[in-house]
């Protein structure tokens, strides 16, 4: 079966793409990797005889590919050209997913709603809280003892 994964995947790597990786995975399958589309296709056996089960999904930012967004299981003895009309499909519906509108990549803003009893803080409002200032005493005394040992051993 993984030899036969293997050829079905560069016959299918040749058909879908001029510019691909063809590897093997740990697994047994086959991965074919198109770069220049940032999308990938795996084959893997499946426990029915002459079927693989085909993934599809994204490379990102760095090549490292992203988890399949989209899988059917095939039948190879159906032909290459039958097999390549799956993963267009599957590679046509991973890049539609994957083009999200611009409105929906900026996060929404969350606010909090104010309680009724509560003035708003500004910016005059605030003052440094003793936490801050048992901070910076303890600062300015290590700088203190720095500056007395360096110095005072001096004469």
């Amino acid at each position: 079966m993984q030899t036969q994964l293997r050829e079905t995947a560069s016959e299918l790597a040749a058909v879908l793409w001029r510019e691909h990786t063809v590897y093997r995975e740990r697994g047994g399958g086959v991965v074919i990797r198109g770069e220049h589309v940032r999308r990938w296709i795996s084959l893997a056996p499946t426990g029915g005889r002459d079927q693989a089960l085909v993934r599809a999904g994204r490379i990102l930012d760095g090549g490292t590919t992203a988890p399949a967004r989209l899988e059917a299981v095939v039948d190879l003895a159906s032909g290459t050209a039958e097999l390549a009309a799956v993963c267009r499909r599957l590679l046509a519906e991973t890049a539609a997913d994957a083009a999200p509108s611009a409105a929906a990549s900026i996060p929404p803003r969350r606010t909090r709603p104010r309680s009724a009893g509560r003035p708003a803080r500004t910016r005059a409002g605030r003052h440094t809280g003793l936490g801050s200032w048992v901070v910076l005493l303890c600062v300015a005394g290590v700088v203190a003892l720095w500056a007395y040992s360096y110095y005072g051993t001096l004469y």
